[in-house]
């Protein structure tokens, strides 16, 4: 089974940049979809990116064109590039891998946007 975790979460000022990681144990070059998601406090988890196997990408409204996800398939990474970072960006941040019969999440990391 492949297991999840992520890295890359800290506290940064309203404007600044962070780069998420996430690494899997085993091979993500199965995995139809890989994605993030974020939870804030009080609130539902949402997803915030998502990538296919071919490449094909998919963000929400409210972080298209300041977030990048891109997954390495040698490797078994998948990163979320966070540019232009909002307070309402604050969060917990999860990576997430699915496949037919098969869905696994990482423990998160949390990311802080605040002056």
């Amino acid at each position: 089974q492949v297991q999840l975790v992520e890295s890359g979460g800290g506290l940064v000022q309203p404007g600044g940049s962070l780069r998420l990681s996430c690494a899997a144990s085993g091979s993500i070059a199965s995995m139809n979809l890989m994605g993030w998601y974020r939870q804030a406090p009080g609130k539902q988890r949402e997803s915030v990116a998502s990538i296919t196997r071919a490449g094909s990408t998919n963000y929400a409204d409210s972080v298209r064109g300041r977030f990048t996800i891109s997954r390495d398939n040698a490797k078994n990474t998948v990163d979320l590039q966070m540019n232009s970072l909002k307070p309402e960006d604050t969060a917990v941040y999860y990576c997430n891998a699915k496949r037919v019969l098969f869905i696994a999440w990482g423990q998160g990391t949390q990311v802080t946007v605040s002056s």
